[in-house]
């Protein structure tokens, strides 16, 4: 039996998380303090660098799935209803060759509104992609897709897919 829409309305809880998710988020976030200058739930396996510089959209949650990874060191901009499946990584800056003490700058990663990052996908430093880009499972994004309305997938990622950006845009304008 789940909870009351107006207690899950009152504590912010998306319908879509069963109660034990968010008690497990209390225990590791505030009781042990793994992650806890995350301030949105997110579930125990995942690790957030630097929650600080992440800047996401309504509906965005990164590291409710399990197993996500990010490091957002150089920034991470993530657009509206964008969603992260598990065993995603997002990694906004590199080691330097020589001196693995130190970082390489790099510009943050953008994602923009509506994307879609499949189970196991990777997205490198200074990666921009656009409105509506599915990034498919176990794709490796090395170079930006700012267009968008595309399916990019593999490693190198590169687009399989063109989306038809007419419906994608009727699509979002029916959820706002």
């Amino acid at each position: 039996m789940g909870l009351p829409d107006t207690i899950r309305k009152n504590l912010s809880l998306r319908k879509e998380m069963s109660i034990g998710f968010y008690l497990t988020d209390f225990l590791f976030r505030k009781l042990l303090r793994q992650n806890s200058g995350v301030n949105w739930a997110i579930h125990h396996t995942s690790t957030i660098h630097s929650p600080e510089r992440i800047t996401r959209g309504k509906n965005v949650f990164p590291g409710d799935s399990p197993g996500v990874y990010i490091n957002a060191n150089n920034g991470i901009r993530i657009g509206d209803h964008t969603n992260i499946g598990p065993n995603v990584g997002l990694v906004s800056s590199n080691h330097d060759f020589v001196n693995n003490d130190e970082y390489t700058p790099a510009e943050g990663i953008d994602i923009g509104s509506y994307c879609w990052l499949g189970m196991g996908a990777i997205v490198l430093p200074s990666v921009k992609l656009g409105d509506f880009t599915i990034v498919g499972a176990g794709a490796v994004v090395t170079k930006s897709f700012p267009e968008g309305y595309c399916v990019i997938a593999g490693n190198p990622a590169r687009i399989i897919k063109q989306l038809n950006k007419t419906e994608c845009e009727a699509f979002a304008a029916g959820r706002e």
